[in-house]
């Protein structure tokens, strides 16, 4: 009760309800899971590549552990067939550094400053990065958003404005990056964009609308986001685009035919990882963990 609304991974909403918190998830933030293993591009190539390595984990916690552990599940592997090292939220420093063969990410965020290094030749010998997502092999329910029970029912139009608010807001960002990072500008500190990036942006901006005006198709505005960043990596290094960069990647883990939608199957999978893990005992009343209702009725 100390909060109406919160910002969780399906996980640990299994394991809330578990313990007796009555909690719902409403809204589905990121449609792709978005843990993975990165490595040496010729050293990994599927799943069972990974037997015999030293894998680099922030620690046997969280998210990270939850993906690595189904990501091994899928090729019937355990974590005895790997060497796993704790190694904190450093993964570009200890892989660069040659400490680990691969190591656990979030895969719209740390391979890209791994790449970087690799490009510049700031890791060891390697030359280019692979990405082997969870998402590839699992479908596991992410973060999301969440209600108490009781909230939901006493005042289903607050949790429908919540999701309303959210859903647009999500849309209009995988719509038009470029506008989402100049409103960014004026809330995140340090965030990059001098008058050059910043008058580049306003310009993909304005080209954007033109284009949402035409009713563009779903491929349509994923080819439109990778040309904003290859025309701008023609301009500027990859210091002032890695945020962009950041953004971009992200924006494929929300994009989903429809937002928010989360189903039971995904759920399933998510709580079989945590019994593999032994962090839950027996079977989660999961139809209850969750709700389409809000999302449908966000009408976007």
């Amino acid at each position: 009760g100390q909060a109406n609304f919160g910002i969780v991974s399906g996980e640990q909403v299994i394991l809330a309800r578990a313990q007796g918190r009555d909690v719902v998830y409403v809204y589905e933030w990121f449609q792709q899971y978005p843990i993975g293993i990165a490595a040496a591009e010729a050293a990994l190539s599927d799943v069972d590549d990974l037997r015999g390595m030293k894998v680099g984990i922030p620690g046997r916690f969280g998210a990270s552990y939850s993906g690595l552990t189904t990501l091994l599940q899928s090729a019937g592997l355990t974590e005895a067939d790997i060497q796993l090292d704790e190694i904190g939220f450093n993964a570009p420093d200890v892989f660069c550094l040659g400490a680990v063969d691969a190591a656990v990410v979030y895969v719209n965020n740390e391979p890209l400053q791994m790449q970087s290094r690799a490009l510049a030749g700031e890791c060891g010998a390697v030359r280019a990065v692979t990405v082997l997502p969870v998402a590839s092999q699992v479908d596991l329910v992410s973060n999301g958003l969440i209600v108490s029970r009781r909230l939901l029912e006493e005042d289903p139009a607050a949790v429908q404005a919540m999701v309303s608010g959210l859903d647009g807001a999500l849309r209009a960002t995988i719509n038009n990056p470029a506008q989402a990072y100049l409103v960014s500008l004026g809330f995140v500190d340090n965030l990059p964009g001098d008058a050059d990036l910043r008058a580049a942006l306003e310009e993909m901006a304005a080209q954007q609308e033109q284009l949402l005006a035409s009713g563009p198709s779903r491929a349509q505005l994923a080819e439109s986001r990778a040309a904003m960043h290859a025309a701008l990596a023609a301009e500027y290094g990859h210091e002032a685009l890695t945020q962009f960069a950041v953004l971009l990647a992200t924006v494929d883990l929300w994009d989903a035919e429809m937002l928010g939608y989360s189903d039971l199957e995904s759920w399933q999978q998510m709580s079989d990882t945590l019994r593999l893990m032994g962090m839950l005992d027996g079977e989660a009343e999961l139809a209850a963990a969750f709700t389409n209702q809000f999302v449908l009725g966000a009408g976007g």
